[in-house]
């Protein structure tokens, strides 16, 4: 169990470089990358799908992690977008606790614009 936990805790990093640096990647990295992070294909499936051998897409993997990897090192984009939205959550959350009285309603509107931008499912909040 716990090396699952891991690799999930890999993928989901993985998953946020992807997000931010995923644009600086060549073509076929974001493919091989989206195959195997978001659409849970195996190296093989990915080979076939791209007419590639398993040891390129491999090759193709571990080259896109390390360039990722080295724009997070560089330029800390990730780590400081994961940041603001943990204090953003946490005021978000501040907020949600207040005793606001008539000021509800624009607690309210303040809380609706702040959801988005936080790790919390707006759907559960409503």
């Amino acid at each position: 169990m716990k090396a699952g936990g891991i690799v999930l805790e890999q993928r989901l990093y993985l998953a946020q470089l992807y997000d931010v640096y995923g644009p600086l990647l060549t073509e076929k990295q974001q493919r091989c990358l989206e195959m195997h992070l978001f659409e849970d294909f195996s190296m093989s499936e990915i080979g076939e799908s791209l007419c590639v051998s398993r040891q390129a897409v491999y090759d193709i993997l571990h080259r896109s992690e390390q360039t990722m990897a080295e724009y997070e090192a560089k330029l800390g984009l990730a780590q400081r977008i994961e940041k603001q939205r943990h204090e953003l959550t946490e005021i978000y959350d501040e907020l949600k606790g207040l005793d606001v009285g008539e000021a509800g309603s624009q607690v309210a509107a303040v809380l609706r614009r702040l959801a988005p931008y936080t790790s919390l499912d707006t759907a559960q909040e409503e």
